[in-house]
Protein backbone atom coordinates (compact mmCIF):
# COMPACT_ATOMS: atom_id res chain seq x y z
CA UNK A 1 0.00 0.00 0.00
CA UNK A 2 1.70 3.22 -1.30
CA UNK A 3 -0.20 5.83 1.42
CA UNK A 4 -2.91 5.81 3.41
CA UNK A 5 -6.13 6.12 1.22
CA UNK A 6 -8.87 8.99 1.62
CA UNK A 7 -12.13 7.23 3.06
CA UNK A 8 -14.46 7.67 -0.02
CA UNK A 9 -16.59 6.32 -2.73
CA UNK A 10 -20.58 5.27 -2.37
CA UNK A 11 -21.61 3.93 0.82
CA UNK A 12 -22.08 0.22 0.48
CA UNK A 13 -25.05 -1.49 1.23
CA UNK A 14 -25.60 -4.19 -0.97
CA UNK A 15 -22.53 -7.11 -1.70
CA UNK A 16 -23.43 -6.77 -5.14
CA UNK A 17 -21.92 -3.24 -5.26
CA UNK A 18 -18.62 -5.31 -4.26
CA UNK A 19 -18.74 -7.80 -7.15
CA UNK A 20 -19.16 -5.02 -9.75
CA UNK A 21 -16.25 -3.64 -8.49
CA UNK A 22 -14.27 -6.57 -9.03
CA UNK A 23 -15.89 -7.11 -12.00
CA UNK A 24 -15.25 -3.55 -13.31
CA UNK A 25 -11.71 -4.56 -13.47
CA UNK A 26 -12.71 -6.66 -16.91
CA UNK A 27 -10.71 -4.56 -20.18
CA UNK A 28 -10.43 -5.96 -23.83
CA UNK A 29 -7.16 -7.17 -24.29
CA UNK A 30 -5.51 -4.55 -26.01
CA UNK A 31 -5.90 -2.56 -22.73
CA UNK A 32 -4.15 -5.42 -20.90
CA UNK A 33 -1.13 -3.98 -18.39
CA UNK A 34 2.09 -5.27 -16.41
CA UNK A 35 2.64 -4.24 -13.10
CA UNK A 36 5.88 -5.41 -11.20
CA UNK A 37 6.38 -5.26 -7.67
CA UNK A 38 9.03 -6.07 -6.20
CA UNK A 39 10.59 -5.62 -2.24
CA UNK A 40 13.87 -5.81 -1.13
CA UNK A 41 16.14 -4.85 1.99
CA UNK A 42 17.86 -1.96 2.87
CA UNK A 43 21.66 -2.25 4.76
CA UNK A 44 24.04 -0.63 6.48
CA UNK A 45 27.01 -1.71 4.12
CA UNK A 46 29.42 -0.95 7.40
CA UNK A 47 27.73 -3.55 9.54
CA UNK A 48 25.16 -4.90 7.40
CA UNK A 49 22.58 -4.37 9.81
CA UNK A 50 18.79 -3.66 9.06
CA UNK A 51 18.07 0.21 8.54
CA UNK A 52 16.06 2.22 11.12
CA UNK A 53 13.26 4.08 10.12
CA UNK A 54 15.16 7.79 11.67
CA UNK A 55 18.52 8.70 11.63
CA UNK A 56 21.05 10.08 9.03
CA UNK A 57 21.33 7.34 7.22
CA UNK A 58 17.50 5.40 8.18
CA UNK A 59 14.78 4.83 5.55
CA UNK A 60 13.03 8.14 6.26
CA UNK A 61 16.92 9.28 4.68
CA UNK A 62 16.71 7.22 2.50
CA UNK A 63 12.95 8.26 0.53
CA UNK A 64 14.45 11.82 1.16
CA UNK A 65 17.29 11.00 -1.25
CA UNK A 66 14.62 9.31 -3.83
CA UNK A 67 12.62 12.14 -3.62
CA UNK A 68 15.39 14.43 -5.28
CA UNK A 69 14.70 12.10 -8.65
CA UNK A 70 11.40 13.47 -8.97
CA UNK A 71 9.08 11.54 -6.86
CA UNK A 72 6.45 13.37 -4.69
CA UNK A 73 6.16 12.36 -0.77
CA UNK A 74 3.56 11.17 1.33
CA UNK A 75 3.63 11.39 4.62
CA UNK A 76 1.91 10.08 7.82
CA UNK A 77 1.98 11.90 11.24
CA UNK A 78 4.67 13.97 9.68
CA UNK A 79 7.03 11.03 8.47
CA UNK A 80 7.49 10.24 4.89
CA UNK A 81 6.10 6.56 4.54
CA UNK A 82 5.84 6.70 0.22
CA UNK A 83 6.86 8.50 -2.89
CA UNK A 84 4.93 8.26 -6.02
CA UNK A 85 5.65 9.40 -9.87
CA UNK A 86 3.61 8.48 -13.02
CA UNK A 87 1.46 5.87 -11.53
CA UNK A 88 4.44 4.27 -10.04
CA UNK A 89 5.00 4.04 -5.90
CA UNK A 90 8.19 3.14 -3.60
CA UNK A 91 6.75 2.26 -0.26
CA UNK A 92 7.75 0.39 2.88
CA UNK A 93 6.92 -3.14 4.46
CA UNK A 94 6.69 -3.77 8.12
CA UNK A 95 10.55 -4.15 8.63
CA UNK A 96 12.11 -1.63 6.55
CA UNK A 97 11.68 -3.50 2.85
CA UNK A 98 11.79 -0.91 0.16
CA UNK A 99 9.08 -1.74 -2.30
CA UNK A 100 8.87 -0.64 -5.61
CA UNK A 101 5.07 -0.85 -7.23
CA UNK A 102 5.69 -0.16 -10.94
CA UNK A 103 3.54 1.53 -13.16
CA UNK A 104 1.19 -0.36 -15.41
CA UNK A 105 2.63 -0.74 -18.35
CA UNK A 106 2.25 -2.52 -22.21
CA UNK A 107 5.41 -4.48 -21.96
CA UNK A 108 8.22 -6.46 -20.04
CA UNK A 109 10.92 -4.32 -21.40
CA UNK A 110 8.99 -1.37 -20.34
CA UNK A 111 8.87 -2.99 -16.81
CA UNK A 112 12.01 -4.21 -16.80
CA UNK A 113 13.11 -0.29 -17.66
CA UNK A 114 11.29 0.66 -14.98
CA UNK A 115 12.87 -1.52 -12.38
CA UNK A 116 16.48 -0.67 -13.29
CA UNK A 117 15.85 3.22 -13.59
CA UNK A 118 14.43 2.39 -9.52
CA UNK A 119 17.88 0.58 -9.09
CA UNK A 120 19.99 2.86 -10.29
CA UNK A 121 18.27 5.51 -8.13
CA UNK A 122 18.51 3.36 -5.31
CA UNK A 123 22.27 3.10 -5.36
CA UNK A 124 23.34 6.37 -6.33
CA UNK A 125 21.36 7.92 -2.67
CA UNK A 126 22.77 4.35 -1.10
CA UNK A 127 26.44 5.47 -2.02
CA UNK A 128 25.58 9.03 -0.46
CA UNK A 129 24.02 7.26 2.68
CA UNK A 130 26.42 4.35 2.93
CA UNK A 131 24.16 1.96 2.70
CA UNK A 132 22.70 -0.59 0.32
CA UNK A 133 19.76 -3.31 -1.30
CA UNK A 134 19.33 -6.78 -1.07
CA UNK A 135 17.47 -8.96 -3.27
CA UNK A 136 16.56 -12.37 -1.14
CA UNK A 137 13.06 -13.98 0.05
CA UNK A 138 14.38 -13.69 3.87
CA UNK A 139 16.64 -11.25 5.75
CA UNK A 140 19.73 -14.26 5.63
CA UNK A 141 21.02 -12.52 9.09
CA UNK A 142 19.26 -10.75 11.63
CA UNK A 143 16.58 -11.76 14.33
CA UNK A 144 12.85 -10.13 14.44
CA UNK A 145 14.38 -8.29 17.78
CA UNK A 146 17.07 -6.53 14.84
CA UNK A 147 14.46 -5.03 12.77
CA UNK A 148 12.62 -1.83 13.65
CA UNK A 149 9.36 -1.03 12.61
CA UNK A 150 7.99 1.44 10.16
CA UNK A 151 5.79 3.92 11.11
CA UNK A 152 2.54 3.13 9.19
CA UNK A 153 -0.90 2.76 11.77
CA UNK A 154 -1.78 -0.31 9.98
CA UNK A 155 1.62 -2.28 10.40
CA UNK A 156 0.92 -1.94 14.53
CA UNK A 157 -2.49 -3.04 14.14
CA UNK A 158 -1.80 -6.06 12.29
CA UNK A 159 1.44 -6.89 14.08
CA UNK A 160 -0.60 -7.13 16.97
CA UNK A 161 -3.52 -8.96 15.51
CA UNK A 162 -1.03 -11.56 13.93
CA UNK A 163 0.49 -13.96 16.84
CA UNK A 164 -2.86 -14.56 17.38
CA UNK A 165 -3.33 -16.74 14.36
CA UNK A 166 0.07 -18.23 13.42
CA UNK A 167 3.84 -18.47 14.63
CA UNK A 168 4.97 -16.90 11.87
CA UNK A 169 3.18 -13.68 10.52
CA UNK A 170 5.76 -11.87 12.13
CA UNK A 171 8.55 -12.93 10.40
CA UNK A 172 6.17 -12.17 7.12
CA UNK A 173 5.87 -8.77 7.93
CA UNK A 174 9.23 -8.12 9.45
CA UNK A 175 11.69 -10.49 7.16
CA UNK A 176 10.70 -11.34 3.97
CA UNK A 177 11.16 -9.76 0.26
CA UNK A 178 9.03 -11.02 -2.80
CA UNK A 179 8.46 -9.93 -6.36
CA UNK A 180 4.83 -10.21 -7.68
CA UNK A 181 3.01 -9.14 -10.93
CA UNK A 182 -0.34 -8.03 -11.67
CA UNK A 183 -2.11 -8.79 -14.77
CA UNK A 184 -5.38 -8.23 -16.31
CA UNK A 185 -8.33 -10.20 -17.50
CA UNK A 186 -10.93 -9.51 -20.36
CA UNK A 187 -14.31 -10.91 -18.26
CA UNK A 188 -14.97 -13.31 -15.40
CA UNK A 189 -14.54 -16.20 -17.45
CA UNK A 190 -11.29 -15.04 -18.36
CA UNK A 191 -10.49 -14.47 -14.91
CA UNK A 192 -11.63 -17.75 -13.55
CA UNK A 193 -9.19 -19.68 -16.22
CA UNK A 194 -6.56 -17.32 -15.03
CA UNK A 195 -7.41 -17.65 -11.57
CA UNK A 196 -7.23 -21.40 -11.72
CA UNK A 197 -4.09 -21.53 -13.86
CA UNK A 198 -2.14 -18.97 -12.16
CA UNK A 199 -2.89 -20.87 -8.96
CA UNK A 200 -2.19 -24.30 -9.80
CA UNK A 201 1.47 -23.33 -11.29
CA UNK A 202 1.91 -20.97 -8.60
CA UNK A 203 4.31 -23.68 -6.84
CA UNK A 204 6.16 -24.16 -9.83
CA UNK A 205 6.71 -20.68 -9.48
CA UNK A 206 8.05 -20.79 -6.18
CA UNK A 207 10.61 -23.61 -7.07
CA UNK A 208 12.29 -21.62 -9.68
CA UNK A 209 12.79 -18.65 -7.44
CA UNK A 210 13.57 -20.32 -4.61
CA UNK A 211 15.53 -17.89 -2.98
CA UNK A 212 15.51 -17.95 1.01
CA UNK A 213 17.23 -20.57 2.61
CA UNK A 214 18.97 -19.00 5.33
CA UNK A 215 17.94 -17.53 8.82
CA UNK A 216 20.11 -15.95 11.45
CA UNK A 217 23.06 -16.93 9.96
CA UNK A 218 22.42 -20.53 8.91
CA UNK A 219 20.83 -22.79 6.65
CA UNK A 220 17.22 -23.49 7.41
CA UNK A 221 16.38 -26.39 5.73
CA UNK A 222 14.24 -24.56 3.19
CA UNK A 223 15.31 -23.77 -0.45
CA UNK A 224 12.25 -21.25 -0.02
CA UNK A 225 11.03 -20.33 3.87
CA UNK A 226 9.69 -16.95 2.79
CA UNK A 227 6.90 -19.48 0.88
CA UNK A 228 6.53 -21.65 3.86
CA UNK A 229 6.14 -19.22 6.15
CA UNK A 230 2.66 -18.33 4.39
CA UNK A 231 1.88 -22.04 5.42
CA UNK A 232 1.47 -20.72 9.65
CA UNK A 233 0.18 -16.89 9.05
CA UNK A 234 -3.17 -16.54 9.08
CA UNK A 235 -5.25 -19.50 7.61
CA UNK A 236 -8.31 -17.45 7.58
CA UNK A 237 -6.41 -14.83 4.85
CA UNK A 238 -3.50 -16.95 3.29
CA UNK A 239 -3.24 -20.13 1.30
CA UNK A 240 -4.84 -21.93 -2.01
CA UNK A 241 -8.12 -20.87 -1.91
CA UNK A 242 -9.54 -24.64 -3.40
CA UNK A 243 -12.52 -23.13 -4.08
CA UNK A 244 -10.93 -21.55 -6.86
CA UNK A 245 -11.72 -25.07 -8.75
CA UNK A 246 -14.88 -25.81 -8.20
CA UNK A 247 -17.59 -25.38 -10.55
CA UNK A 248 -19.09 -22.54 -10.62
CA UNK A 249 -16.76 -20.13 -9.46
CA UNK A 250 -16.79 -16.44 -10.22
CA UNK A 251 -16.65 -12.60 -9.37
CA UNK A 252 -19.20 -13.62 -6.38
CA UNK A 253 -17.58 -16.25 -4.95
CA UNK A 254 -14.24 -14.80 -4.58
CA UNK A 255 -16.13 -11.43 -3.00
CA UNK A 256 -17.70 -13.85 -0.36
CA UNK A 257 -14.67 -15.08 0.79
CA UNK A 258 -12.99 -11.91 1.59
CA UNK A 259 -16.23 -11.12 3.17
CA UNK A 260 -15.57 -14.14 5.87
CA UNK A 261 -11.92 -12.56 5.81
CA UNK A 262 -11.86 -11.25 9.18
CA UNK A 263 -10.67 -7.05 9.34
CA UNK A 264 -7.81 -5.83 10.44
CA UNK A 265 -8.92 -1.75 10.39
CA UNK A 266 -10.41 0.87 9.41
CA UNK A 267 -8.83 4.45 8.04
CA UNK A 268 -10.75 7.46 9.38
CA UNK A 269 -9.37 10.81 9.34
CA UNK A 270 -5.92 10.49 8.97
CA UNK A 271 -5.82 7.51 11.40
CA UNK A 272 -6.09 3.78 11.51
CA UNK A 273 -8.93 2.27 13.92
CA UNK A 274 -8.48 -1.05 14.83
CA UNK A 275 -10.96 -3.51 13.55
CA UNK A 276 -9.08 -6.70 14.10
CA UNK A 277 -10.91 -9.85 14.00
CA UNK A 278 -14.11 -7.94 13.23
CA UNK A 279 -16.63 -8.88 9.87
CA UNK A 280 -16.93 -7.18 7.29
CA UNK A 281 -20.52 -8.15 6.77
CA UNK A 282 -21.29 -6.77 10.06
CA UNK A 283 -19.67 -3.02 8.98
CA UNK A 284 -22.13 -3.34 5.96
CA UNK A 285 -25.08 -3.94 8.36
CA UNK A 286 -23.92 -0.95 10.27
CA UNK A 287 -22.88 -3.23 13.66
CA UNK A 288 -19.53 -3.16 13.21
CA UNK A 289 -17.75 -2.38 16.90
CA UNK A 290 -14.82 -0.13 15.22
CA UNK A 291 -17.94 2.35 13.76
CA UNK A 292 -20.92 1.33 15.05
CA UNK A 293 -23.96 2.70 13.30
CA UNK A 294 -21.57 3.56 10.01
CA UNK A 295 -21.54 1.17 6.91
CA UNK A 296 -18.31 1.14 4.98
CA UNK A 297 -17.40 3.31 1.83
CA UNK A 298 -16.15 1.61 -1.44
CA UNK A 299 -12.55 3.07 0.21
CA UNK A 300 -13.44 0.31 3.12
CA UNK A 301 -13.65 -2.32 0.68
CA UNK A 302 -10.49 -1.26 -1.16
CA UNK A 303 -8.56 -1.99 1.84
CA UNK A 304 -9.76 -4.70 2.79
CA UNK A 305 -9.02 -6.93 -0.47
CA UNK A 306 -5.48 -5.66 0.38
CA UNK A 307 -5.34 -7.71 3.47
CA UNK A 308 -6.09 -11.16 2.33
CA UNK A 309 -2.65 -12.63 1.49
CA UNK A 310 -3.54 -16.50 -0.74
CA UNK A 311 -1.03 -17.27 -3.19
CA UNK A 312 -2.64 -15.36 -6.48
CA UNK A 313 -4.97 -12.45 -5.20
CA UNK A 314 -7.87 -11.13 -6.98
CA UNK A 315 -8.28 -7.54 -7.00
CA UNK A 316 -9.40 -5.75 -10.50
CA UNK A 317 -6.56 -7.83 -11.75
CA UNK A 318 -4.87 -10.57 -10.09
CA UNK A 319 -1.65 -10.38 -8.46
CA UNK A 320 0.91 -13.39 -8.64
CA UNK A 321 2.41 -13.91 -4.72
CA UNK A 322 4.41 -16.56 -5.00
CA UNK A 323 7.80 -15.71 -5.77
CA UNK A 324 11.25 -14.79 -3.57
CA UNK A 325 12.99 -11.82 -4.01
CA UNK A 326 16.24 -12.06 -6.07
CA UNK A 327 18.65 -10.05 -8.43
CA UNK A 328 18.31 -7.79 -11.35
CA UNK A 329 17.94 -10.20 -13.88
CA UNK A 330 15.11 -12.77 -12.26
CA UNK A 331 13.56 -9.47 -11.27
CA UNK A 332 12.64 -9.17 -14.74
CA UNK A 333 11.82 -13.00 -14.95
CA UNK A 334 8.92 -13.21 -12.96
CA UNK A 335 6.55 -10.85 -15.03
CA UNK A 336 8.49 -12.70 -18.33
CA UNK A 337 6.77 -15.79 -17.23
CA UNK A 338 3.12 -15.01 -16.17
CA UNK A 339 2.73 -12.51 -18.83
CA UNK A 340 4.45 -15.67 -21.44
CA UNK A 341 1.47 -17.69 -19.37
CA UNK A 342 -1.64 -15.79 -19.50
CA UNK A 343 -1.63 -13.32 -21.76
CA UNK A 344 -1.50 -15.61 -25.19
CA UNK A 345 -4.38 -17.35 -25.60
CA UNK A 346 -2.55 -20.67 -26.97
CA UNK A 347 -0.29 -20.26 -24.13
CA UNK A 348 -3.24 -20.20 -21.64
CA UNK A 349 -4.65 -22.90 -23.13
CA UNK A 350 -1.62 -25.57 -23.23
CA UNK A 351 -1.33 -24.35 -18.78
CA UNK A 352 -4.71 -25.13 -18.32
CA UNK A 353 -4.32 -28.15 -19.88
CA UNK A 354 -1.49 -29.19 -18.32
CA UNK A 355 -3.06 -28.62 -14.58
CA UNK A 356 -6.63 -29.21 -14.70
CA UNK A 357 -6.45 -32.97 -13.97
CA UNK A 358 -4.99 -32.21 -10.74
CA UNK A 359 -6.22 -33.25 -7.60
CA UNK A 360 -6.79 -31.04 -4.25
CA UNK A 361 -4.57 -33.32 -2.87
CA UNK A 362 -1.88 -32.95 -5.41
CA UNK A 363 -2.39 -29.06 -5.08
CA UNK A 364 -1.52 -29.39 -1.59
CA UNK A 365 1.27 -31.55 -1.67
CA UNK A 366 3.00 -28.80 -3.92
CA UNK A 367 2.15 -25.81 -1.95
CA UNK A 368 3.68 -27.87 1.37
CA UNK A 369 6.56 -29.70 -0.71
CA UNK A 370 8.28 -26.73 -2.69
CA UNK A 371 9.17 -24.51 0.15
CA UNK A 372 11.49 -27.43 1.63
CA UNK A 373 12.34 -29.35 -2.07
CA UNK A 374 11.99 -26.86 -4.58
CA UNK A 375 12.60 -28.52 -7.92
CA UNK A 376 13.34 -31.60 -6.35
CA UNK A 377 9.55 -32.21 -5.24
CA UNK A 378 8.19 -35.01 -6.19
CA UNK A 379 4.77 -35.21 -8.73
CA UNK A 380 3.55 -37.49 -10.96
CA UNK A 381 6.15 -39.87 -11.12
CA UNK A 382 8.91 -37.53 -11.68
CA UNK A 383 9.93 -34.00 -9.92
CA UNK A 384 9.02 -30.21 -10.39
CA UNK A 385 11.87 -29.82 -12.26
CA UNK A 386 10.53 -31.57 -15.24
CA UNK A 387 7.17 -29.53 -14.82
CA UNK A 388 8.93 -26.60 -14.67
CA UNK A 389 10.26 -27.07 -18.07
CA UNK A 390 7.34 -27.22 -19.88
CA UNK A 391 5.86 -24.13 -17.86
CA UNK A 392 9.15 -22.23 -19.24
CA UNK A 393 8.57 -23.45 -22.53
CA UNK A 394 4.95 -22.96 -22.84
CA UNK A 395 5.74 -19.13 -21.47
CA UNK A 396 8.29 -18.63 -24.04
CA UNK A 397 6.28 -19.96 -26.77
CA UNK A 398 3.78 -17.50 -25.51
CA UNK A 399 6.02 -14.76 -24.98
CA UNK A 400 7.22 -15.08 -29.03
CA UNK A 401 3.82 -15.22 -30.25
CA UNK A 402 2.97 -11.99 -28.66
CA UNK A 403 5.68 -10.28 -30.47
CA UNK A 404 6.53 -7.25 -28.45
CA UNK A 405 9.97 -6.11 -29.57
CA UNK A 406 12.95 -4.72 -27.75
CA UNK A 407 14.76 -1.19 -29.27
CA UNK A 408 17.33 -4.38 -30.07
CA UNK A 409 14.86 -6.39 -31.85
CA UNK A 410 14.49 -8.89 -29.16
CA UNK A 411 10.89 -10.12 -27.99
CA UNK A 412 10.22 -10.58 -24.50
CA UNK A 413 11.23 -14.14 -24.03
CA UNK A 414 14.75 -12.82 -23.61
CA UNK A 415 13.58 -12.22 -20.19
CA UNK A 416 12.96 -15.95 -19.51
CA UNK A 417 16.43 -16.99 -19.87
CA UNK A 418 17.76 -16.90 -16.07
CA UNK A 419 14.62 -19.01 -15.64
CA UNK A 420 15.51 -21.43 -18.66
CA UNK A 421 18.90 -22.04 -17.29
CA UNK A 422 17.86 -23.19 -13.91
CA UNK A 423 15.17 -25.22 -14.84
CA UNK A 424 17.98 -26.51 -17.10
CA UNK A 425 20.40 -27.39 -14.25
CA UNK A 426 17.60 -28.46 -11.78
CA UNK A 427 19.37 -25.86 -9.33
CA UNK A 428 17.81 -22.80 -7.68
CA UNK A 429 18.84 -20.11 -6.40
CA UNK A 430 19.06 -21.15 -3.05
CA UNK A 431 21.02 -24.15 -3.97
CA UNK A 432 23.70 -21.97 -5.32
CA UNK A 433 23.85 -20.07 -2.03
CA UNK A 434 24.25 -22.92 0.14
CA UNK A 435 27.03 -24.34 -1.77
CA UNK A 436 28.58 -20.64 -1.58
CA UNK A 437 27.72 -20.75 2.18
CA UNK A 438 29.21 -23.97 3.23
CA UNK A 439 32.41 -23.79 0.48
CA UNK A 440 33.43 -19.62 -0.52
CA UNK A 441 31.90 -18.33 1.82
CA UNK A 442 33.63 -20.83 4.53
CA UNK A 443 29.87 -21.16 7.11
CA UNK A 444 29.35 -17.05 6.62
CA UNK A 445 26.30 -15.75 5.41
CA UNK A 446 27.72 -11.97 5.06
CA UNK A 447 29.17 -12.37 1.84
CA UNK A 448 25.14 -12.70 0.09
CA UNK A 449 25.20 -8.86 1.13
CA UNK A 450 28.06 -8.33 -1.62
CA UNK A 451 27.10 -10.70 -4.15
CA UNK A 452 23.30 -10.93 -4.49
CA UNK A 453 22.96 -7.25 -3.72
CA UNK A 454 21.83 -4.57 -6.57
Amino acid sequence: MAAPPAASGAPITDTRQLVEYVASGSKPAAAWRIGTEHEKFAFSLDDLRPLPYDGPRGIGALLDGLAGFGWQRIEEEGKVIALVKDGASVSLEPGGQVELSGAPLETIHQTCDEVHAHLAECRAVGERLGTGMLGLGFNPKWARSDISWMPKGRYKIMGEYMPKKGSLGLDMMLRTCTVQVNLDYASEADMVKKFRVSLALQPIATALFANSPFTEGKPNGFRSFRSHIWTDTDPDRCGILPFVFEEGFCFERYVDWMLDVPMYFVYRDGRYLDASGQSFRDFIAGRLPARPGEVPLMSDWVDHMTTAFPEVRLKKFLEMRGADAGPWGRLCALPALWVGLLYDTEALDAAWDLCRDWTAEEHDALRLGVPRHALATPFRGETVRELARRVVAIAEDGLRRRGRLSRGGEDESVHLQALMSIAERGRTPADDLLESYHTRWKGSVDPVYVEEAY
